[in-house]
């Protein structure tokens, strides 16, 4: 009985791995491509980053359906980190936490839809 609910904390420890690691990676690869410190003033990451980070939460929301709407908070404010690590400027922070706030919204509710689709 005692492995049930350490399985879990270590599929939730996974699940929060993999999202940190997937928002991060997609904040730098669109960064990267778009030549900039901040990848979202550049038309890239609203193509393909965005899109991307969202998908990827509905696909975190598919595979850990448990609460499934952190995995878009989680994939979202990654990109803090991402943003801090690659120099932008502190001054913004505060509207760029209110904008990844709203941005994770979409992400969040795909990542629930899955989750529902996982439980069928």
């Amino acid at each position: 009985m005692a492995e049930g609910p350490q399985l879990a904390v270590r599929g939730a420890a996974l699940a929060y791995g993999v999202a940190l690691a997937a928002g991060l990676l997609v904040w730098t690869a669109t960064a990267m491509l778009g030549h900039r410190i901040e990848p979202w003033d550049d038309p890239v990451y609203w193509k393909v980053g965005y899109p991307l980070a969202v998908i990827l939460s509905g696909v975190l929301g598919y595979v850990w359906p448990d609460r499934a709407w952190r995995w878009g908070l989680v994939v979202m404010f990654s990109h803090a980190i991402g943003m801090t690590a690659r120099g932008a400027g502190m001054d913004l922070l505060p509207m760029g936490l209110i904008l990844l706030g709203v941005l994770s919204l979409p992400a969040a509710r795909l990542a629930v839809l899955a989750a529902r689709l996982s439980r069928r």
